[in-house]
């Protein structure tokens, strides 16, 4: 069998998986988001943090709860790294540096888990487990959250309530995500993860020196970090480690559960707002999209000129021999429209049109599928945007699901799509401007601005995946990059809440002759080249002098 062949094979093994659970998941979501009994262990939670769960909030309320509850979450995880050197598990490593500190707290707070570490020579059990392997599991459960808020602006109207953000956070970790990545967990030891509390062993010379490793609770990290769409790994090569990843099976079931429940909210969506075809719809979008760039990047990897690419079967340098240049493909897709970062190959090694696609990836906002919870609410806005276009074409006031889109809606929208690629390009600009922060590039010309690029593009869409040569331990990068992350994860939720507060006060609109019906394909294809367009229009220039550049002169 052919490489090729291999590749395409995987990826519709991988489609039938979705599609297999795609209905009973989103369903399952939706009656958790929708019910109104509690279950004990969560009666005992909401008596433990002094909240009722049966409070509706008004938008501002709600996101009183979310930013609270990460502020408190990064402060613990910032303390629970300074106080590391004292605290038992911790494998002889120091405390984390105060710079270090904040970086990695915002990250996996922010569900972006960037790493200017080396995991398994800078984090001991403790830390791992009680810290951020907990954050992968709350951080996702914010972002699931949010997105409901929104469908339940949709579904509600004549009233500013969006639930309970507390009940929504419980339910969304212990109904959907603890189940989900204790099954998870199971099957990557069954294939050979690892998953222990041993310490550091000497397994033998490596270029005349020791070599050695430490054991932890990889698999059950490694679960939560794919399906919450986290991406933070316990080593620093991540889902290329062995211990992490052991064969080609398990690289094809960590796709799967990194997209699984960002596609299956879609059936959510459609659930709750009482039309099943809207969620199609959006459905159809994001899949579109996905298998689309999943097709470039085959064909950039695979078809790539060169004697030495073409004798190993396509790109191989950066890729592991074991998982192969499609199912690496398939990947780096994948976690990149995600906001995963997880990877299992060298992204700075992919050629250069690859690598330009998976910047393009995130900057499409990670919302094909996107991120648990903020792939959804994503899409949503720039669903709007589109209706938006479309009532100007055709000269009507912008209709969705039965919601008038007014001047309020718009602005909001608006600056949604705007927050983020202010923060990627200003302080991308920032960082080649200045003396020092050009220092930390491996390489120069193109592949070197790409490198800075790809930092603070996934920094500030929450990705947290790397391009790998850009040295991020530093003081300017681990500040920069931490306040990317910060207001690139609560600015754009300011903007949906809002918008969610807005939408759920107004009266629903009958649906007349001229209303556009936004689950038919043409919407579909309005959407996608909505999406596409505004993109480009904003990032294009940027793409121009870093992977464009490299890819057309190579």
């Amino acid at each position: 069998m052919g490489p090729v062949l291999a590749g395409v094979l995987q990826l519709i093994a991988l489609i039938a998986a979705l599609a297999l659970v795609y209905v009973p998941l989103g369903n399952y979501m939706a009656r958790v988001y929708s019910s109104d009994m509690h279950w004990r262990v969560e009666k005992w939670i909401y008596k433990g943090i002094g909240a009722d769960p049966n409070t509706e909030m008004r938008w501002p309320a709600y996101l009183r709860g979310v930013l609270a509850f990460s502020a408190v979450g990064v402060l613990f995880l910032y303390l629970l790294q300074r106080l590391q050197g004292i605290l038992p598990g911790s494998l002889g490593f120091s405390s984390v540096n105060p710079a270090q500190s904040f970086n990695t707290a915002v990250s996996f707070v922010t569900n972006t888990n960037w790493q200017s570490y080396y995991g398994e020579q800078t984090m001991g059990h403790v830390v791992q487990t009680a810290g951020l392997a907990v954050q992968n599991f709350v951080s996702a459960a914010v972002g699931i959250a949010v997105a409901v808020a929104l469908v339940r602006g949709f579904a509600r109207s004549r009233t500013g309530e969006l639930g309970n953000f507390w009940a929504d956070l419980v339910r969304g970790t212990i109904r959907i995500l603890v189940p989900l990545a204790v099954v998870a967990a199971l099957v990557l030891v069954a294939c050979g993860a690892i998953q222990n509390f041993s310490g550091i062993h000497e397994v033998g010379q490596f270029m005349g020196g020791h070599q050695q490793w430490n054991g932890g609770a990889v698999a059950s990290q490694e679960a939560i970090k794919e399906l919450g769409t986290n991406g933070g790994g316990y080593f620093n090569a991540n889902s290329a480690h062995p211990f992490e990843n052991p064969t080609p099976f398990t690289n094809l079931f960590e796709i799967f559960l990194l997209v699984v429940i960002p596609f299956a909210l879609t059936r959510t969506f459609g659930v709750m707002v009482g039309s099943i075809k809207q969620g199609y719809a959006i459905l159809a979008t994001m899949a579109t999209i996905w298998v689309g760039f999943i097709a470039l990047m085959m064909w950039t990897e695979f078809a790539h000129h060169g004697a030495a690419l073409q004798a190993a079967g396509g790109a191989m340098e950066g890729k592991e021999q074991r998982i192969g240049v499609g199912a690496s493909s398939i990947f780096a897709v994948s976690t990149t429209l995600t906001s995963t970062g997880a990877v299992d190959s060298f992204h700075s090694s992919f050629t250069g049109l690859g690598g330009g696609i998976t910047i393009l990836g995130m900057q499409l906002g990670e919302i094909a599928p996107g991120g648990t919870g903020s792939g959804l609410y994503g899409m949503l806005i720039m669903a709007v945007i589109a209706v938006f276009i479309a009532g100007l074409m055709v000269g009507r006031t912008p209709e969705y699901l039965g919601k008038k889109i007014g001047t309020r809606e718009m602005k909001l929208a608006a600056c949604y799509i705007l927050i983020t690629p202010a923060l990627v390009l200003i302080f991308a600009a920032a960082s080649m401007a200045l003396p020092t922060p050009p220092h930390s590039m491996l390489n120069s010309g193109a592949h070197g601005f790409s490198e800075v690029l790809y930092a603070f593009t996934s920094a500030a869409n929450n990705n947290g995946s790397a391009f790998a040569g850009l040295n991020a331990n530093t003081d300017w990068f681990n500040t920069m990059t931490g306040l990317a992350m910060l207001f690139g994860r609560f600015l754009p939720m300011v903007f949906v809440l809002a918008l969610a507060g807005s939408l759920a006060e107004q009266k629903p609109v009958p649906v007349t002759a001229g209303t556009l019906r936004t689950e038919k394909p043409l919407f579909t294809g309005l959407l996608v080249g909505a999406i596409l367009i505004i993109t480009g229009l904003t990032y294009f220039p940027a793409l121009a002098l870093g992977p464009l550049a490299e890819g057309l002169a190579s």
